[in-house]
């Protein structure tokens, strides 16, 4: 149990420094890109290049951690997050923007996914959402800091220095990884011969649900994060004010992880899932009624509450799923599917506020995740159930 702290420990402080490093940008980096002379296209294409990357490369890092070991992945991945942090502020182009963000996104194919595949390994049959959602907490409170820091530090003392504070993070991260964490060796499916192919996992129906709902909850979370910086200066709200109200959306998911996690373990998964995708969905449709600083901030509140209510119960159940297919496996699986809305949100929208407007980016966002939502729970409510009662009857 000592070790299994010591793990949970050095990749909780690892995780916190590199997403704080991530949200440190994140309200910064649309407006960047808009100054390099970005349309709402070339935004969108910048952050789906990251998404994309991760995308294609995550399947193929947590298969190979599954059977070679994951801390070299998670090793390299951190400092390459720390030198690609220098390559922001570099960019002197739409296109060299977009080529540093492709590159950070396959950096970030190794990091989390793989230290959440750690976790999930140490995670006791009946507990996976509890000990899940606890992980999780060092992801949310660390990208929900950095909007307020960045916008903190961009008010101070300028667009660079956010870019300086995500290198120096990176860099403290995989210092602490390299000196403390142990290698958890290769780790394959207990009491599976075979490995089940990657075309197999994704036609599992159970897993199929699991990653239709989280990529839905991307496509939601990636139209708020994108287009909510670029919408709010329409209303007079200055970038600092923008950092706050993500911090508090971002917050909301880390406060009510742990005890969603344990209600996700008493067999409420699956409602849970419906709940908090109809309702994070559905906020996105207050924002183009926004007109002030508040109106904004009650509606990316309402979409923290609403992702907080889904995601420890898509954990619990990526990490049951976990152990028949292999914990890294299954992780990627559900990160490639957050990558696959995260590189939708901002294509749609960018198209969207290109032919339209911005406030139609939101009302559409919100009209087909709540549509979505409810033909996904239709087509799979039955598969997802059935893994949730295996679990918590093993």
């Amino acid at each position: 149990m000592k070790g299994d702290n010591r793990i949970f420990e050095v990749l909780f402080i690892s995780v916190f420094a590199a997403m704080l490093g991530l949200g440190i940008i994140g309200p910064l980096l649309p407006i960047y890109a808009e100054n390099l002379g970005a349309t709402g296209l070339w935004i969108g294409i910048i952050f789906s290049g990251f998404a994309a990357a991760r995308a294609v490369f995550m399947p193929i890092v947590g298969r190979i951690s599954d059977e070679s070991g994951r801390k070299k992945f998670i090793v390299f991945g951190l400092f390459a997050y720390a030198v690609l942090s220098l390559g922001y502020v570099t960019a002197g182009s739409v296109y060299s923007l977009t080529a540093v963000r492709f590159l950070h996104g396959i950096a970030s194919a190794m990091v989390v996914p793989i230290a959440m595949a750690y976790i999930g390994d140490l995670s006791k049959r009946g507990e996976e959402g509890e000990h899940m959602a606890k992980f999780q907490v060092s992801f949310f409170l660390g990208l929900g800091s950095g909007p307020l820091l960045g916008g903190v530090l961009n008010d101070a003392f300028g667009f660079a220095s956010a870019f300086y504070a995500m290198a120096a993070l990176s860099a403290l991260a995989f210092l602490v990884v390299v000196v403390f964490l142990p290698e958890a060796g290769g780790i394959s499916p207990s009491g599976r011969e075979e490995r089940i192919t990657l075309r197999g996992i994704y036609s599992h129906p159970a897993i199929f649900g699991v990653l239709a709902f989280t990529a839905l909850n991307a496509v939601v979370r990636g139209i708020l994060l994108v287009f909510m910086p670029l919408y709010a200066p329409k209303i007079s709200v200055v970038p600092g004010q923008v950092g706050l109200i993500l911090t508090v959306s971002i917050f909301l998911m880390a406060i009510f992880q742990i005890p969603m996690g344990r209600m996700a373990d008493r067999g409420k998964a699956t409602t849970m899932i419906l709940v908090g995708s109809l309702v994070s969905a559905a906020s996105l449709a207050l924002i183009p009624a926004a007109d002030s600083f508040w109106d904004l901030f009650i509606a990316a509140s309402a979409n923290g509450i609403g992702s907080a209510c889904m995601v420890p119960a898509l954990m619990a159940l990526t990490v049951k799923l976990g152990k028949e297919i292999g914990m890294g496996t299954s992780m990627s699986a559900y990160n490639t599917a957050m990558s696959v809305g995260m590189v939708t949100a901002p294509l749609l929208g960018g198209v969207v506020m290109d032919v339209s407007s911005i406030r139609s980016v939101f009302l559409l966002g919100g009209a087909l995740g709540v549509g979505a939502t409810a033909l996904v729970y239709l087509s799979t409510r039955r598969s997802l159930s059935s893994v949730e009662a295996e679990g918590s009857s093993s």
